[in-house]
């Protein structure tokens, strides 16, 4: 008899309102992998509060549409010119939030003022797993790693892993399914305008004045360049294996000899003052000589701007391949990448600052 009130009295428990929430409390728990392998207990669900650290993990929450759950921002991230990052120019009230120290290439959060602001999430970009593990146990905060993939570059694999994590936390995996798949789509779309093109019909492409780390000149490209890939661009920096990321001797270049050249917009300034002094080197290069030198925004700043990168390649795909992209109107594809990934058109604001997309004159 001694056991069945109790039994009752169980039973009668999950009928007082309150203690069935009790009871299943644990149940509201998520063990989430973030992209270092790193497995981490949220017990706070959703998560209301964010703050981002690194480079281009406050990007990456703004695609996804949490601005309104992030409680402060890197110190950097306010001081820098909005322009190199159009999450920051879609969402300036990102730039009133409490500082939790300072940004950059070697971020260096401030713990106080993160456990002052009572985030339920810490998501990090570009740490080490030792550096990750640090924060957290200082903090008691989780901390959830999030990746571009190699630095100065991106990959989209290791993007889709960090939307589907931030999703996966914040309770906004619909949002992440969808950014995913519209990338896809446009891989798709640029893959089928291109794949088909015999070799010996596509001319020969570079890109120099990338931002690595800072500003450089015409040597400054890239080997499996996406941008270039992409559309199956035959990038004459793929015949260099050993890197990612190169410093291209004028000379090589020289033997390279593209047929067009695409110049990074950030750079720009510093090819052309290196024209004005050195015009033998580029009067040998095949693109000055016929007029196909482009200009087209940068996307790396704090890391990659994946929606810029993705409009520089239509901007590409149009210039090698003008009978494939020619329902391609660049300024509409833009502002429709633009409200994809930061809620808003952009494009008009983006190229106040820049010559945008045209045939580069020196």
């Amino acid at each position: 008899m001694k056991s069945l009130k109790i039994f009752f009295l169980i039973t009668a428990l999950f009928f007082i309102p309150g203690c069935n929430d009790l009871a299943q409390k644990d149940n509201h728990s998520l063990t989430v992998t973030d992209v270092l392998g790193r497995k981490i207990v949220l017990k706070e669900r959703p998560v209301k509060r964010i703050v981002a650290i690194g480079p281009g993990a406050l990007r990456l929450i703004s695609y996804m549409g949490l601005v309104n759950s992030v409680v402060g921002v890197e110190d950097s991230e306010k001081e820098w010119d909005a322009v190199s990052r159009p999450y920051i120019l879609a969402y300036p009230q990102l730039k009133d939030l409490p500082g939790i120290g300072q940004g950059g290439p070697r971020p260096s959060p401030n713990l106080e003022s993160i456990i002052s602001l009572k985030p339920d999430v810490i998501f990090a970009a570009y740490l080490t797993k030792d550096q990750a593990d640090a924060i957290q146990s200082k903090t008691n905060i989780p901390v959830i790693s999030l990746s571009y993939g190699q630095f100065a570059s991106f990959d989209m694999r290791d993007i889709f892993n960090s939307l589907r994590v931030i999703g996966e936390v914040s309770g906004s995996s619909d949002r992440a399914n969808q950014l995913i798949s519209y990338i896809k789509g446009i891989e798709e779309d640029l893959n089928n305008r291109t794949r088909n093109i015999s070799p010996d019909k596509k001319p020969s492409v570079y890109v120099g004045a990338l931002g690595m780390a800072g500003v450089h000149g015409i040597e400054s490209t890239q080997a499996g360049y996406l941008p270039f890939t992409l559309i199956n661009a035959k990038n004459v920096a793929d015949e260099i294996k050993s890197s990612v990321s190169l410093m291209l001797d004028k000379e090589y270049l020289i033997k390279l000899n593209p047929d067009i050249i695409f110049l990074d917009e950030g750079g720009l300034s510093l090819v052309k003052e290196d024209y004005k002094k050195n015009r033998a080197f580029y009067d040998e290069l095949k693109a000055f000589k016929d007029n196909k030198v482009y200009g087209q925004l940068p996307f790396n700043y704090y890391t990659t701007n994946i929606e810029i990168a993705l409009i520089d390649t239509y901007f590409a795909g149009k210039v090698i391949y003008p009978e494939r992209f020619s329902d391609i109107n660049i300024n509409e594809k833009a502002d429709e990448i633009f409200k994809e990934f930061l809620g808003k058109p952009m494009f008009n604001e983006i190229v106040k600052n820049y010559p945008g997309f045209t045939r580069v004159v020196f």
